[in-house]
């Protein structure tokens, strides 16, 4: 191997060379990995198959610079790892520093340290290290060896080191990587195997047509197409659920043969649409952010396809999929419905399976559209807020300029929240099972569907209520951290819906469980607590976002109501119950009748307030 490519074993040698350090260019960004990415990390590494010798995570692009490797590509893979194996209690050399960033630098020296200034502190970092932790102690609680295997797996992954000749531009450089074309991706070697079923010209670009418009999950489909196909699909106002026997009836003009081959797909990009029409801010910022990316919605359209057109398995005795949804086996999936199902009384052969699904998936986007959250940046609104809004066209003139209109009844409002409660308690896309649900619901229906009707709020809330069910169930209410996320949410949607939609509440990634009582007070404040003596109640726990536990975890009930009444009031609406419930009562000060007392009557409030929303007597 070239001696400027280093094939490194990730748990041997990655943080335990001699003679090596890395640091992290100025004009690269500063850690900005999130929850998602960090557990995506961890799933890569847990899902490694046992029989598995080599599994390569990725690339490390460096130049040789004064001594040290200077990173190009891949320090949000490197420093995640350096926290992963901080976690995991592997040691590591002090190897990585960032260049003139005081912060991020104080807070990799200290990290695994008990007293850590807060306010020296990179949070993007302390952060990352307090998701792997918690992501650790629920798979612990799940199964008591989960570090000790996946240690084992760590010692299969291996990372190639690449290191660029000297006198590279490496501020162009690092420009090129990150502006580079698209490369081969699963959605792509999927199209092409499912065009390569295709017999007929025609129908190839109208599968290609389609395909790329389904395929830009920010927006409504409509604005995906070009007039003379939206005008045929949808028809004059934009709202009519497109059907492919629209286009068969219709003569398509000018259209262009498109390859179905690999490397044809990633040189053609997708057909330019009227951007007359398109909906975006100044600027060409995106408006509308879908809730998953486009290999995700494949997953789910799969899934609800078999399920609607009750194909199954060829040997009865094997699962078509699955329970975890996972981008990886995207062309795994299609293929073995494909090749392994039986599909034969519904379809001819393989050109009409794919033709038919190709349908499918459009109107299924369209519903997706209409009925599912998306996250809305308007004007200069970098933040972004929820959004449950129909696509229409204006009864102005000829142009039919597009706009979006809020239905604003009880029914709107309240499956909005609902659907924002699950996206913030489902943060990884493997799990998002809900939209299975109410995709596979509303394309049953999608012929009687009206855009907020009360049947489509209770299969919604059904979805949760399932969810709270099985916590209820078991009735062990002293679970800590491991209380799931969903019933913290779904107990806030309860007492927003209790107090007639309190305006200032919204769903955020609240995703951290705080103790209201603290399981570590500030050495000789107060009384310590302990599991045994109630400290994992569920009337002690709430959700908070993780940058805010940093703050005020080990604060008494009393001094985080004092000095954090700002977070407190627009924080969880659990948490403004606690706060408002933390007062001196019989002759107790707040905290000592808080720990005595209160925690126990709140989380009974709580509990029964699930229950009868569950229908559990």
């Amino acid at each position: 191997m070239n001696n400027k490519v280093k094939e490194i074993n990730v748990l041997e040698e990655l943080f335990s060379e001699n003679n090596i350090k890395y640091v992290i260019p100025l004009y690269q960004r500063a850690f900005a990995w999130k929850d998602t990415e960090i557990y995506q990390l961890i799933e890569d590494i847990e899902d490694i198959d046992e029989n598995t010798k080599n599994y390569f995570l990725g690339s490390l692009i460096v130049a040789k610079n004064k001594g040290h490797f200077e990173v190009i590509d891949g320090q949000q893979r490197l420093t995640a790892l350096y926290l992963l194996f901080n976690v995991l209690g592997i040691n590591t050399k002090k190897i990585i520093s960032f260049d003139c960033r005081e912060k991020s630098n104080y807070t990799l020296k200290h990290i695994n340290e008990d007293k850590i200034d807060i306010k020296r502190i990179e949070k993007s970092i302390f952060d990352g290290k307090k998701a792997i932790e918690e992501e650790f102690v629920k798979r612990e609680n799940k199964d008591k060896d989960f570090k000790n295997k996946f240690k084992t797996k760590l010692s299969k992954v291996k990372l190639y080191r690449i290191e660029v000749p000297q006198k590279t531009d490496l501020n162009r450089y690092f420009e090129i990587m990150n502006t580079r074309g698209e490369q081969l991706e699963q959605q792509d070697i999927l199209k092409a195997y499912l065009m390569s079923n295709i017999i007929n010209d025609k129908d190839r670009q109208i599968f290609a047509t389609i395909w790329d418009a389904c395929s830009d999950m920010n927006g409504y489909l409509q604005m995906h197409f070009n007039t003379t196909y939206r005008d045929i699909l949808f028809d004059d106002n934009w709202e009519a659920i497109p059907k492919l026997k629209k286009l068969d009836t219709e003569q398509i003009e000018d259209v262009k043969i498109e390859e179905n081959t690999i490397k044809e797909i990633i040189n053609s990009r997708k057909e330019q649409i009227d951007n007359d029409n398109v909906i975006e801010d100044k600027e060409g910022k995106i408006r509308f952010e879908g809730t998953i990316n486009f290999p995700y919605f494949l997953l789910h359209a799969l899934r609800v396809f078999v399920k609607q057109k009750g194909i199954m398995p060829k040997n009865k005795e094997d699962k078509i999929f699955d329970k975890l949804l996972d981008d990886k086996q995207l062309v795994k999936d299609f293929k073995n419905v494909i090749e392994n199902c039986d599909w034969s009384s519904k379809y001819h052969d393989k050109n009409d399976f794919v033709m038919d699904f190709i349908d499918f998936l459009m109107q299924l986007r369209f519903l997706f559209d209409k009925y599912i959250i998306k996250r809305e940046f308007a004007n200069d609104d970098q933040k972004g807020e929820w959004s449950l809004k129909e696509l229409k066209v204006s009864s102005s003139g000829k142009n039919k300029k597009a706009y979006f209109n809020d239905t604003n009844n009880n029914n709107h409002s309240k499956i909005l929240m609902l659907q924002s409660c699950y996206r913030v308690s489902y943060t990884s896309s493997k799990i998002m099972h809900w939209i299975t649900e109410l995709l596979n619901w509303l394309y049953t229906e999608k012929e009687n569907l009206t855009y907020s009707t009360e049947e489509y709020l209770i299969i919604t809330e059904e979805i949760a209520k399932k969810a709270c069910q099985d916590f209820l169930a078991v009735g062990d209410y002293n679970l800590g951290i491991n209380t799931p996320h969903i019933v913290f949410n779904y107990l806030d949607y309860l007492l927003w819906n209790k107090n007639k939609y309190e305006e200032d509440f919204i769903f955020e990634f609240r995703n951290s469980v705080e103790h209201w009582y603290p399981q570590h007070p500030s050495k000789g404040t107060f009384d310590g607590w302990k599991h045994e003596e109630g400290l994992d109640n569920f009337g002690n726990l709430c959700l908070i976002q993780r940058e805010i536990n940093a703050n005020f975890s080990n604060l008494a009930p009393s001094g985080k109501k004092d000095s954090f009444k700002e977070t407190i009031n627009k924080g969880s609406l659990k948490l403004r119950e606690m706060a408002r419930k933390t007062v001196k009562t019989k002759g107790k000060d707040a905290d000592k009748y808080w720990k005595e007392e209160a925690y126990l009557l709140h989380g009974k409030e709580m509990i029964d307030l699930l229950k009868k929303a569950c229908d559990i007597i």
